[in-house]
């Protein structure tokens, strides 16, 4: 499992989070994801790869950033 934190500015509400976890949930059904609408972070472990995930994210209308520490 890969774990990558990411920032998401446009991450406003819940449903934002739910489709956030939706959108890598396609990717990786057993993904395990903290979304945190608040602090807009997102913590993800999944057997994707991190690049993918932040271009689904992206996709999806989330652009997001890595997060370092």
């Amino acid at each position: 499992m890969n774990s990558i934190q990411l920032r998401i500015p446009t991450m406003k509400c819940g449903g934002c989070a739910a489709s956030i976890t939706k959108a890598v949930k396609a990717l990786d059904s057993a993904a395990r994801i903290d979304a945190d609408p608040a602090t807009k972070r997102v913590n993800i472990e999944s057997s994707a790869d991190g690049a993918v995930i932040i271009a689904a994210l992206a996709t999806a209308g989330f652009p997001s950033s890595v997060e370092q520490g």
